[in-house]
């Protein structure tokens, strides 16, 4: 049996947290932009930190599993 969580939740929180689609966090001319559809390179960081912090929680210390078949 195969666990599908890590890459469920993985591609989910991709989607979700791309800076400028739903948010970006620092925003270009705000501290919060919301579904802009541009970046920045402060916004990239940020997002790869929420997205690293959210993943190891949910994957680590909740320990969501997925199993198949």
């Amino acid at each position: 049996m195969v666990d599908w969580a890590p890459i469920v939740i993985g591609l989910l929180l991709f989607i979700l947290l791309s800076p400028g689609l739903l948010f970006q966090l620092p925003g270009n001319t705000r501290t919060v932009e919301f579904g802009n559809f541009k970046t920045n390179g402060k916004a990239i960081v940020i997002h790869t930190i929420l997205f690293f912090g959210l993943f190891t929680i949910l994957i680590l210390a909740v320990g969501i599993r997925i199993y198949t078949g």
